[in-house]
């Protein structure tokens, strides 16, 4: 899988590290350079998981990328607000942040997990429960 990668002049909502702008199919994200979360303009998540190889960006460990999950104040990396903690409606237990007018981020394999929707999803989404 080939895709384009460069230095973005974001920073990681979580951990506060630079993120790195990849393209894939004409579709842009970022992706952090420390802890593999994913940044998605708006609509892009949704572009993304229409790409028969778009989880290949999805890099992280989902492990790793849980831990962040414990972290309670974010900060949308382009307008400085508090951004939203929501989870998808169709797999509860994929938990991500959101700013209304600039995107939303995953934790490391996050991405993953939302574009391969499984049976399996369906207990680890009574397991976790909502976001609260």
């Amino acid at each position: 899988m080939k895709y384009d990668q460069e230095i973005h002049s974001i920073k990681c909502p979580k951990c506060g590290h630079g993120m790195t702008e990849l393209t894939l199919g004409g579709v842009v994200i970022d992706r952090c350079t420390e802890c593999h979360g994913l940044w998605f303009d708006p609509g892009e998540e949704q572009e993304l998981k229409k790409k028969w190889t778009g989880h290949a960006l999805d890099i992280g460990d989902p492990a790793k990328g849980r831990k962040w999950d414990k972290v309670e104040d974010y900060a949308c990396p382009h307008c400085g607000k508090d951004m939203i903690k929501t989870s998808d409606p169709d797999q509860i237990h994929i938990w991500y942040e959101m700013c209304p007018e600039h995107g939303l981020f995953m934790d490391a394999g996050e991405f993953t997990d939302y574009k391969h929707e499984t049976l399996l999803d369906r207990f680890r989404s009574r397991a976790k429960g909502e976001r609260p």
